[in-house]
């Protein structure tokens, strides 16, 4: 929850406590409402322009970072075909590979994958941002 959303029931509750015309207190309730939006819109932007700012930026790294990452994620996804294809031929080689990757896998900190998941989430909103921005 959004420090402008912890304040904004609160208020809500004192504007009916005070203002005892129900039009005037529908129209501030309104005003808090529209003041709501208005901060996380600005937050959510502020968000989006470091990450558009990113892949924009002139340094290799820096623009390509973010997608590199993910490719890196589809590949380890796409292997599973091969390993169909080894386990068809040979299961007992199929499933040694296979106990060897969860291995591996596992090993990955949580962490990672929490930062794919944002990476992820992150780059497709700035793509699309950008998209309706013309940019």
């Amino acid at each position: 929850m959004s420090l402008i959303a912890g304040i904004v029931s609160p208020l809500t509750k004192l504007i009916d406590k005070i203002i005892p015309d129900p039009e005037a207190r529908d129209r501030a309730k309104l005003e808090l409402l529209k003041l709501e939006g208005s901060q996380e819109m600005e937050a959510v932007k502020v968000q989006l322009s470091a990450i558009v700012a990113e892949a924009g930026s002139a340094d290799p790294w820096t623009s390509r970072a973010r997608p590199s990452f993910l490719y890196m994620m589809y590949a380890l996804i796409l292997w599973a075909i091969p390993m169909g294809l080894i386990s068809a031929a040979s299961p007992e080689m199929g499933a040694s590979i296979a106990r060897g990757m969860t291995a591996y896998l596992r090993g990955i900190p949580e962490e990672l994958y929490a930062l794919f998941g944002t990476g992820y989430l992150g780059y497709t909103a700035a793509r699309e941002w950008g998209k309706a921005k013309g940019v």
